[in-house]
């Protein structure tokens, strides 16, 4: 008996154009037609996901991609995916202010399953991450022009794939991660903007690309950042972001460029709880879901009462978070319990002693992992030249080689001191604080606020200095606890730009005792659910509204 064939009904716009197909694609057109009716064999009908398509003269069905403005300057290369699953560049620009055309796929071709939770999810990946036969850049142009493409995808691009994500491009990094500020420390590549406010904001870094682009471009579902010492969660700061950076270790690292591997974490930065707990469990080694929260809340430099506009919803959010997990908030004063619980053999001030403790991590680890391969493989093709770096990364190369090879030995020494000293004095995991309930991961939870953070990129500054010293920002670097951004609403501040009052975010940072990142992504959601927490939007404000860029004009 002969084969059923399925049809399908295929729909054209009503743009003056008929289109002409062969018989054997199925049903001509007519003049006065706005559909054809093409016929498959089962196993190719079975094959074509729903969604819409471009029909070539021979019946052929091809994807379209939406192309979007990069005006944020987010992307450093947007990508395609190519027939062989790999992914390829995407020649194509838009009109606009310098900007390239990110494609986007329709969602309606991919559908969620427990084995692809994050289909159809679109991503941008930091400039650090390995792509398969895409070049990675770091951020610097002459380590983009001498290495070939990657052989492979890191691993954690790869999970991300596995589970259904779809990456639009790769996403701009300050320079091999370091820190760095606009305007004058980037030279190789310009910052990318800041949406909120007045738009002339620091984005913050190192994951500058992936804060911008989440903040200013619906069509962007999820980016995928690294935290070292504040890469993640300082741009979820600067712009109103869910961000994380996780417990130390969640996922292998291999084929990402490192800072220091003591530090290195890779996160999210997003919008939308929902697909940053599904991303976060495609992504990290052995999370616990966990809805028995802690019963004691330590607050660190949030204010008793409202002293100021940017305090006022810090003040708020603590009140019925406080509420929401039924006990009340103790203030913590790091210092004296340091001061007080020290380990034998440590000086009084915690200052003190992990004063260069990051930057010589880091510029120990860095010299020798990631410049110093560099610059002899750039001097053996160049006569023996050095290539460009910026200055923020050749200031703290430059401080690690003013320290003899045993400082990196001393400060992985202060870190695991400081480290055992947190976790047992600060946040221990809730069984070795003799929790009675016995799925409760901590038993405390810490949360403290870096304060609305105002930096025009139209300020000329010093020249980069060594991140030396010790803040709230340290203490999950350190202490390898997980530390995620969470927006809790927006301070009017008067703008320098535009003469005008103007909002930005205003954030709390939550830590948990390590490897209590599953109860951390809960409590998000069930705040959320709550009415506590509300998810940001894309815009000029964490409630929406268009960019000031966009306002009035045409083509962006």
């Amino acid at each position: 008996m002969e084969e059923k064939r399925p049809s399908v009904l295929v729909q054209y716009l009503d743009t003056g154009f008929i289109p002409k197909y062969p018989s054997r694609a199925g049903s001509l057109a007519r003049s006065n037609q706005s559909s054809i009716i093409l016929t498959f064999s089962s196993a190719t009908l079975a094959k074509i996901p729903s969604g819409p398509y471009f029909i070539s003269s021979t019946g052929a069905l091809f994807q379209p991609y939406r192309l979007y403005s990069d005006f944020a300057g987010a992307f450093t290369q947007p990508l395609v995916p190519a027939p062989d699953g790999s992914y390829a560049a995407l020649p194509a620009a838009l009109p606009g202010i310098s900007s390239p055309a990110v494609g986007v796929p329709s969602r309606l071709y991919y559908t969620k399953t427990p084995s692809s939770p994050l289909a159809g999810v679109r991503i941008g990946i930091k400039d650090i991450y390995d792509i398969a036969r895409v070049k990675t850049g770091n951020g610097n142009r002459a380590y983009y022009g001498l290495y070939p493409p990657a052989t492979k995808n890191s691993v954690p691009v790869q999970r991300l794939i596995d589970a259904g994500a779809v990456i639009v491009g790769k996403m701009k990094t300050s320079q091999f991660a370091n820190g760095e500020v606009p305007t004058a420390d980037w030279v190789d590549y310009h910052s990318p903007f800041n949406p909120r406010g007045d738009g002339y904001q620091d984005p913050s870094s190192s994951s500058s690309g992936p804060g911008a682009g989440a903040a200013s471009y619906p069509w962007l579902d999820l980016t995928l950042g690294s935290d070292t010492g504040g890469s993640i969660r300082g741009p979820s700061q600067a712009q109103g972001l869910f961000g994380n950076r996780p417990t130390h270790g969640l996922v292998d690292l291999t084929g990402v460029m490192p800072l220091a591997p003591e530090l290195d974490t890779a996160g999210f930065l997003c919008r939308d709880p929902a697909i940053w707990t599904a991303a976060a469990f495609a992504l990290y080694d052995n999370l616990t879901r966990s809805t028995s929260y802690p019963t004691r809340l330590l607050t660190l430099s949030i204010p008793p009462s409202a002293t100021d506009p940017s305090s006022a919803p810090l003040t708020t959010f603590i009140a019925r978070l406080s509420a929401f997990l039924s006990t009340t908030p103790e203030p913590l004063n790091l210092s004296s319990t340091w001061l007080t619980t020290r380990p034998p053999n440590t000086p009084p001030s915690l200052s003190v002693f992990l004063n260069t403790t990051y930057p010589l991590l880091i510029s120990k680890q860095q010299t020798r992992l990631v410049r110093d391969p560099f610059y002899a493989a750039y001097a053996a093709l160049h006569d023996g030249r050095r290539p460009f770096v910026d200055p923020a990364p050749l200031v703290r190369w430059g401080f690690g080689d003013t320290y003899p090879a045993s400082a990196l030995a001393d400060a992985q020494r202060n870190k695991s001191v400081f480290m055992e000293w947190f976790n047992t004095r600060v946040l221990p995991p809730a069984a070795a604080a003799g929790a009675v309930a016995s799925n409760r991961c901590s038993e405390n939870l810490l949360v403290y606020s870096s304060g609305q953070a105002i930096g025009y990129r139209n300020t000329y500054r010093g020249p980069p200095a060594v991140p030396t010293g010790f803040s709230s920002g340290r203490i999950s670097v350190f202490a390898e606890v997980p530390d995620y951004v969470v927006p809790v609403g927006e301070a009017a501040y008067n703008s320098t730009v535009t003469a005008h009052e103007e909002l930005l975010p205003v954030t709390v940072d939550l830590l948990a005792a390590r490897g209590c990142d599953g109860m951390l992504f809960s409590l998000v959601q069930d705040l959320v659910a709550a009415g506590i927490v509300r998810v940001p939007q894309t815009g000029q404000t964490i409630a929406g509204g268009e960019i000031l860029l966009k306002r009035g004009m045409i083509g962006i």
